[in-house]
């Protein structure tokens, strides 16, 4: 189904790349931009780039770039159609479309076609909850025994499911949903008849309360239930298997209710269970989420990390709470983050505590009680050592194992200072024991390096290569084609040597010396192209007047001058906005060429520096590449060095024809010599003008 195009526009012009973003990672302000640490890959320092003037995004570490509509096909992995139906519902924006059939469901991808069911076996389950008598008697009484009320209830969307065996996957079929997409999303089994008559096909859930676990976005991605009835051969708890939309691993319970209040209380407290979030969350403890079904993970850790450096861990106090909290202590160093923990009194958890001293005692016990993994490690060795020295020695070691973790050398310099104040040893006894470790985690890093570099070099055959101990250039073709990337010839990797790699990948590429002033051509167009550098004289009249014909040597630069071409001709000159908002959506016939478009365009018109407002406090006067002149000298070095770098294509093309002199006679060889020293003379009067070596 298509979106009309003016709901489309409505779509865009309303979507705010600041709050579609923030809604999924922390931003700060820095210049007239935003940054984070990138959503889309791992790293400690930020290089996410969000600019509100343009309303773009882009990451200088992993190249990944777009608008408000491509940051959420990224974020989510969803298309283009999802994506817009995101940002119509974040943005109250109706959308006028045909009730789904089978066939449109089949003609969506996988991933959208499972939300989609999800959502469905989510609001079944709500309504059951509401609207059946067994629902009322029996899910909703539980929901009000444990103190839950209907505004916390909406809040989670919680539901049940009938203790019957194909409710849900009757009211599916019955929606046009097919047993196949039903089984895929987790919600039916298939059981084989072992009599060998047809399959039996029945919900997974029967006769539970129903949990809805969203991601970060609010769509649900899975469901747990909890059995109400006593049952031995039933678990107690059940989850959603894993899906194409849902990772265990991946996911935290509650992050889609908690992500605003973790950035506003720039803190996330850390669970166990569903009911623990819930019952925090109603007593006005919004920054909570919970890691069930699942120990701690490192994406999970992460996750965290997109809206606050701060955890706390709030875990039972009996031995598996506090043998969890060990286990997450240092995945949470790992990955930089402030760490506190707390052990509720033996017998708590969350969800009982806060019902037994309320909502204000419980934030005072919080506040009194986390204690810093330091002196939470501390806490159980000194009690636990007494008056033994080797238990001492032993405690001390510990913890500054987990210092080791952390990944900055300033925290771990300040937490040895604090590890000797509380175990009275020197600060040179501890910073030694952590250089120690951090020794010996290097030698068993490189001992691992070293096996696996053996075992690669076994696995390799012995005839053959291109060099001795080395694959052949066959060998590495076969192993591209595999991974879908085109073979390499001796010159280099695939295709013209000056082309660029497709947005969002990671192919190896070699660009030519010529492409980048190319690029830099293009770059001042799209920025400055309108700008006058004399009265009635732009800067995209001087441009293209001087390469009036000239054709750009790669893709997409190219692509874009042409454009400017055919705009100028029509009298209009093209600016940033027209290639920033170029569509990208799924069914347009050109996407990638379009998507390349646009993804240029970001990486144009995006500075990674910003001029430092202390400049400006103290009156030091930055040039800008804005001011007349020097953007006039840019345009003109620049083609300058274009012209210098065809002049020397031409002579090296000529000297090759010249040396093969044997097939030409006389006046041709003449005509070619002539030909080059023209060429030569072209080129040695670019450098005078450049100031650069004359070339010999």
């Amino acid at each position: 189904m298509r979106i009309p195009e003016e709901t489309v526009d409505r779509i865009r012009q309303a979507a705010d790349i600041l709050e579609v973003v923030g809604d999924f990672i922390s931003l700060k302000k820095r210049g007239s931009n935003y940054t984070a640490c990138c959503p889309f890959h791992n790293e400690k320092s930020p290089s996410f780039n969000v600019n509100p003037t343009r309303q773009i995004y882009k990451c200088f570490g992993c190249g990944k770039a777009g608008d408000a509509v491509k940051f959420v096909m990224d974020i989510e992995n969803v298309g283009y159609g999802e994506a817009l139906r995101y940002l119509a519902k974040k943005y109250s924006i109706e959308i006028e479309e045909q009730e789904q059939t089978p066939e449109d469901l089949l003609r969506q991808n996988e991933r959208e076609s499972l939300l989609i069911v999800l959502n469905f076996a989510k609001t079944f389950f709500r309504e059951t909850l509401q609207t059946t008598d067994e629902g009322k008697s029996i899910g909703l009484s539980y929901f009000r025994e444990r103190g839950f009320t209907n505004p916390t209830i909406d809040a989670f969307e919680l539901g049940y499911t009938l203790d019957k065996w194909d409710s849900l996957l009757q009211e599916g079929l019955r929606r046009g949903y097919s047993r196949d997409l039903l089984e895929k999303a987790g919600l039916v089994l298939n059981k084989e008849n072992a009599t060998g008559g047809d399959n039996k096909v029945f919900d997974r859930f029967r006769g539970r309360v129903m949990f809805p676990i969203h991601n970060v976005s609010g769509r649900v991605i899975a469901f747990g239930a909890r059995i109400l009835k006593v049952d031995k051969t039933q678990p107690k708890y059940l989850n959603s298997p894993e899906t194409v939309v849902y990772h265990k691993s991946q996911v935290l319970y509650g992050i889609f209710q908690a992500k605003q209040a973790i950035r506003l209380e720039d803190v996330c407290y850390l669970t166990e269970g569903y009911t623990d979030v819930i019952s925090l969350h109603q007593a006005g403890i919004k920054n909570v989420v919970a890691s069930s079904g699942t120990s701690l993970t490192t994406e999970q850790i992460r996750l965290i990390a997109r809206f606050t450096p701060n955890v706390t861990i709030l875990y039972d106090g009996d031995a598996a709470g506090i043998k969890a909290a060990l286990r997450g202590l240092d995945m949470v160093l790992e990955e930089g983050l402030n760490l506190r923990l707390l052990l509720l009194p033996d017998g708590e958890d969350p969800d009982s505590y806060v019902h037994k001293v309320g909502a204000d005692a419980f934030k005072e016990y919080v506040r009194n009680q986390a204690k810093d993994f330091i002196d939470f490690k501390a806490a159980r060795w000194l009690t636990e050592a007494g008056d033994d020295p080797l238990k001492r020695a032993e405690g001390i070691s510990d913890v500054c194992a987990s210092i080791t973790k952390i990944p900055d050398p300033l925290k771990r310099q300040t937490l040895s200072q604090r590890v000797a104040q509380v175990f009275h040893v020197s600060e040179q006894t501890v910073i030694s024991e952590i250089n120690r470790l951090l020794r010996k985690q290097q030698d068993q890093h490189k001992k691992e390096s070293d096996r696996q570099k053996d075992r690669q070099e076994r696995q390799q055959p012995s005839g053959g290569g291109a060099s001795a101990g080395g694959p052949s250039i066959e060998d590495i073709n076969a192993l591209l084609a595999g991974a879908g990337i085109d073979n390499i010839d001796s010159a280099g990797f695939g295709g013209h040597p000056g082309t660029l790699p497709a947005p969002g990948t990671r192919q190896p590429t070699i660009r030519t010396p010529i492409s980048y002033q190319e690029e830099e051509c293009v770059r001042l167009l799209i920025n400055y192209g309108a700008r006058e550098l004399e009265p009635g004289i732009t800067l995209c009249h001087y441009i293209l007047n001087e390469l009036h014909e000239i054709d750009f040597q790669t893709s997409p630069f190219d692509l874009i001058l042409t454009l400017f071409r055919e705009a100028y001709s029509r009298g209009e000159i093209l600016t940033a906005g027209d290639f920033l908002n170029r569509r990208v959506g799924s069914d347009s016939p050109n996407r990638s060429e379009e998507a390349e478009m646009q993804h240029q365009a970001i990486h144009l018109t995006t500075p990674r520096y910003e001029i430092s407002d202390g400049w400006l406090k103290h009156e030091i006067h930055v040039p800008s590449e804005e001011e007349i002149g020097i953007l006039a000298d840019a345009a003109f070095r620049n083609i300058l060095r274009i012209k210098k770098m065809l002049a020397e294509q031409r002579m090296s093309l000529l000297q090759q024809k010249i040396r093969d002199s044997s097939t030409k006679t006389p006046d041709e060889a003449d005509q070619l010599m002539t030909e080059f020293m023209h060429a030569k003379s072209l080129d040695m009067e670019i450098s005078r003008l450049l100031g650069t070596v004359i070339s010999g």
